[in-house]
């Protein structure tokens, strides 16, 4: 056996001498890793305490610590007059490797030494970026949040002893109060006709479109989306192997002549449409069709997942209702996010639909979130009851009214010429389409050296289209202007 004076304790053996873990701590972990690894064998000894203390340059009593530790917890035995050895009998029994094969105990494993299922659908489509400047495809400006005003209801509702209760309990249902509140507000608003019993709450809309994803399809089932649409939701439906069917969209929206042509040849299990704003294009369903559409579904069965994703931001004084107000026979499954104008967590996600489904949708939420936030949905309830939600949206639909206004006069002003664009009756983004092959990688490569980050999910091109969604409402005017002018520089430069 080799000598325990030659096994190479300081090459898997490192000492933090600054940190928070006793020193004799930190050794005997490392020890106990080895053992596990293999590098030490059972029967192994190891050397006196001196010489231990003398390689690893620490004070003896510190190797009397760790061997006092280790042979606790059952890893070693001490043998008077004979040395200590290593009996741990469950330690894999493999050839020692080399000494100098050894890799370093201090590192995690790169890669696991299994095999698993790996997605490529699930990619992270999004990037980051430290500029200064940046367009996105719609998002709010956080900084409009009246932080102290959530702050306040919600130190208020934790110091509330009857609220304290409420944190020991699990409700997979989402808290009954904020379910009330929030299906009194959704019929005030979108003209809906439901009760706390119709409402499912979920941390966002991606964990609603998941959740209903398990529930509605079955691999190979048909799912119809726009030609272009939200990619997070196209990769949700693929991800339950679902066969993702295009459908043309137009200025009146989704073609419901395609869709008719289609149901009649195939078996369709649900569309999925952005009916109020659609993305990325921003046009609305028309009236007409939404009422086809409704018809359709009736008829040959297939359900309709409307999300809502940007009801609150509408300029037009008369708001458009969702498909759901119309609804009278159980085909439209309604969601949306609750909150999207305030601090991002302060946001929440729902689901709107009949009785049964919901009652389905619960037991996936109960495996994935069974807690929820049941302080958080309390303080949005009470936002909603008093009033304070309405007058946060007032005031921030008319900055954002003007911040739209805004960006046509300059997308007007810097490219009339050079794109086509339609104002948005609502939401956080202008859809605009460029009138020359323009490679728009190139400009968003360009403009990241002028600080001004454009990310490829808001970016549209093909042979047909070369277009771009710009989001406005996270910019305020100054920075509308300037990111506007580092993105009119670089056209020039390419053309």
């Amino acid at each position: 056996m080799t000598s325990p004076v030659n096994i190479p304790f300081e090459s898997f053996i490192t000492i933090d001498r600054a940190g928070n873990t006793a020193v004799y701590l930190q050794i005997s972990q490392q020890m106990i890793n080895a053992i596990q690894r293999g590098y030490l064998l059972v029967g192994s000894r190891l050397p006196g305490t001196r010489t231990l203390s003398s390689l690893l340059k620490v004070h003896r009593q510190t190797v009397v610590a760790v061997y006092t530790e280790l042979e606790a917890q059952g890893w070693i035995e001490i043998r008077p007059n004979k040395g200590t050895y290593i009996i741990y009998q469950s330690a894999p029994k493999f050839s020692s490797k080399p000494y100098n094969q050894l890799v370093s105990l201090a590192k995690y494993p790169l890669k696991t030494g299994f095999s698993f299922k790996q997605s490529n659908i699930l990619d992270d489509p999004f990037e980051h970026s430290d500029c200064v400047y940046s367009f996105n495809d719609g998002l709010p400006d956080y900084r409009l949040t009246q932080i102290e005003n959530l702050s306040s209801l919600y130190s208020a509702s934790l110091k509330r002893k009857i609220n304290r209760k409420k944190l020991s309990t699990s409700n997979r249902e989402g808290s009954e109060y904020f379910r009330t509140q929030l299906g009194n507000y959704l019929n005030l608003s979108r003209g809906l006709h439901i009760s706390k019993q119709n409402i499912l709450i979920t941390r966002s809309t991606e964990m609603s479109l998941y959740i209903i994803a398990q529930v509605l399809i079955n691999p190979g089932d048909i799912v119809l989306v726009g030609e272009l649409s939200l990619f997070t939701a196209n990769m949700i439906f693929q991800q339950a192997g679902a066969s993702l069917q295009t459908i043309p969209v137009d200025h009146e929206g989704i073609c419901i002549d395609s869709i008719k042509q289609l149901v009649q040849k195939k078996k369709i299990r649900c569309i999925y449409i952005t009916p109020h704003h659609h993305y990325p294009t921003t046009v609305n369903l028309s009236a007409s069709r939404r009422v086809a559409l409704l018809q359709l579904a009736k008829q040959y069965g297939f359900a309709i997942i409307e999300d809502d994703f940007d009801f609150d931001f509408q300029y037009e004084r008369s708001a458009i209702m969702p498909l759901a107000s119309g609804d009278v026979e159980g085909m439209v499954i309604y969601l949306g996010s609750f909150g999207k104008s305030l601090a991002p967590g302060f946001k929440t996600g729902f689901v709107v639909a009949p009785d049964n489904l919901i009652t389905e949708l619960r037991k996936y939420m109960g495996i994935i979130d069974q807690q929820g936030d049941i302080l958080m949905e309390q303080v949005l309830g009470e936002m909603i009851e008093e009033g304070n939600i309405h007058r946060h949206l007032k005031k921030s639909l008319t900055i954002y009214r003007e911040r739209r206004n805004n960006i046509c006069t300059l997308l007007d002003e810097h490219f009339k010429d050079l794109i086509s664009y339609r104002k948005p009756s609502g939401g956080l983004a202008v859809w605009t389409e460029w009138h020359f092959p323009l490679s728009l990688l190139k400009l968003s490569q360009a403009s990241a050296k002028d600080n001004l980050f454009i990310p490829k999910n808001i970016l549209y091109q093909n042979k047909h289209i070369t277009a771009m969604r710009i989001g406005f409402g996270h910019l305020s005017i100054e920075e509308m202007t300037e990111s506007v002018n580092i993105l009119k520089k670089n056209i020039l430069t390419l053309l």
